[in-house]
């Protein structure tokens, strides 16, 4: 029954998303044309001549989508990723339009109402598609159109897997129970049981109308893969695999094919990319330049409260480590009394230490005694945007503690991150942190990085966790 709603769905999906085509084509005529907000030539074409052109767009920009995979369930896609996809297919359908007008010397299509079809068919389709998502996930949340399936195997990825299912019940999952070998008959994880023994497949499969079985075996366990996927593919039922090691290897994993053989790297790093060092490095030093330019006004005046407030230097260097588990020197304005090296504390500042000046304690709070890394990150040791750098005491505690710590020093350190944007600042869970920054670390784009900055200026400044 599913697929068949699926088929159906993905047949009005291809409809309306042909009239969104015509609606849109015929909205950028009118404003071209008769909205007056463009100027007319003497002569133009007709709008019979334009719309002849439509017999040509509609079934190009249809087969477009299906490229771009539009029509898979939205299930297992999310919005921005489909807003995104629909942005690819419209702009690769426009160029490939403008190619084709030009190489048939059709000069006479304004380019200016193309132009506008393409915009506006971005935003109709774009909404078009959530309210269709909006529709099926209330039709979902009251139990129509639901996807019946089992786990095969006690994990953590099973439980990862009905947690998210449980969360999200527009997603119309329906999981019916788990067949373990090493659980009772019984045990129970958020409303779903233990139905049976793996074996129990045999009979279940013939028996049940299930529309999916999730292979959610435990680590030590896959030694009975081959057996499972025998016995699930003699059924017909769509059967995937959701593996119990997503703790070691990322959702994103850099794979390579080696002759036919598969190889999955264990750590997907895009910052190992030349290319894209490069891009990130010239966006540090030109980022670098203007924020020394734009806050040289309130370095000013702080160095001149620090100097007449607190007798002793202005700027605080402290060692900590950075890209390859190298050391370095990171610049703050100083915010403490002057100490011996021998008796400053090995540990954080907490919450009204002593040793904080009042200044100090106003520069901590609102992020100003962090401006002097920008020299830091001119001098490439860090950049605008990455995990923060500790000192080394801290770095070999935590290597032992938490596993992957040292993963995040395959980047360089960076004024601000994922993790602070975020509010894991200060005297906040080091796991979390570690989290958030293996995230940015194996997700990172130059937009990502822009995103961060953004939110650093809105958000990121004022830290409540910094004493």
């Amino acid at each position: 029954m599913i697929k068949e709603n699926q088929k159906l769905l993905n047949w009005m999906q291809v409809l309306l998303d042909a009239a969104v085509i015509v609606v849109s084509y015929i909205f950028a005529w009118y404003i071209r044309f008769r909205s007056g907000l463009f100027a007319l030539d003497e002569w133009y074409l007709s709008r019979q001549s334009y719309m002849k052109l439509l017999y040509v767009i509609v079934p190009v920009f249809l087969i477009l989508y299906y490229a771009f995979r539009l029509y898979v369930p939205k299930r297992i896609m999310g919005r921005r990723l489909e807003a995104w996809r629909v942005l690819q297919a419209n702009v690769i359908g426009l160029m490939g339009l403008i190619l084709i007008l030009y190489v048939l010397r059709m000069g006479d299509i304004s380019r200016t109402m193309l132009f506008v079809f393409g915009c506006s068919n971005v935003f109709f389709e774009v909404v078009e598609r959530n309210v269709i998502r909006l529709i099926l996930r209330r039709i979902r949340r009251q139990g129509y159109n639901q996807k019946h399936m089992i786990l095969v195997g006690y994990s953590r990825a099973a439980e990862q897997y009905i947690d998210r299912i449980k969360a999200n019940p527009g997603w119309g999952y329906s999981v019916r129970g788990i067949l373990d070998d090493n659980k009772p008959i019984g045990t129970e994880y958020k409303g779903v049981k233990v139905i049976g023994v793996i074996e129990d497949l045999n009979q279940i499969l013939p028996a049940n109308k299930l529309d999916e079985i999730a292979v959610t075996l435990g680590l030590g366990e896959y030694a009975k893969l081959e057996h499972i996927v025998a016995m699930c593919e003699k059924s017909g039922v769509h059967t995937k695999f959701i593996p119990d090691y997503n703790n070691i290897i990322p959702t994103k994993p850099y794979t390579e094919d080696i002759q036919g053989l598969p190889v999955i790297n264990i750590r997907r790093v895009p910052l190992n990319n030349l290319l894209n060092r490069f891009v990130k490095r010239s966006v540090d030093l030109f980022g670098a330049v203007v924020a020394l330019i734009l806050f040289s006004p309130v370095m000013l005046i702080t160095a001149i409260v620090i100097k007449v407030t607190s007798p002793g230097p202005l700027i605080f260097k402290q060692e900590r480590i950075g890209l390859k588990n190298k050391p370095f020197y990171m610049y703050k304005f100083r915010s403490m009394v002057v100490q011996e090296d021998t008796d400053e504390k090995k540990e954080w500042t907490t919450k009204n230490d002593p040793r904080v000046t009042p200044v100090g304690r106003f520069i901590r709070r609102t992020s100003i005694d962090e401006l002097p890394q920008l020299f830091n990150v001119l001098m490439g040791t860090m950049s605008l945007v990455g995990p923060r750098p500790e000192r080394p005491q801290f770095v070999d505690k935590f290597k032992e503690e938490i596993p992957r710590y040292m993963i995040k020093h395959q980047v360089r350190p960076g004024l601000t991150g994922w993790a602070q944007v975020n509010g894991y600042r200060g005297d906040t869970s080091i796991r979390k942190r570690i989290e958030y920054d293996l995230y940015y670390i194996e997700n990172w784009t130059i937009g990502f990085d822009f995103k961060i900055i953004l939110l650093t200026f809105f958000k990121g400044f004022i830290n409540k966790n910094a004493y």
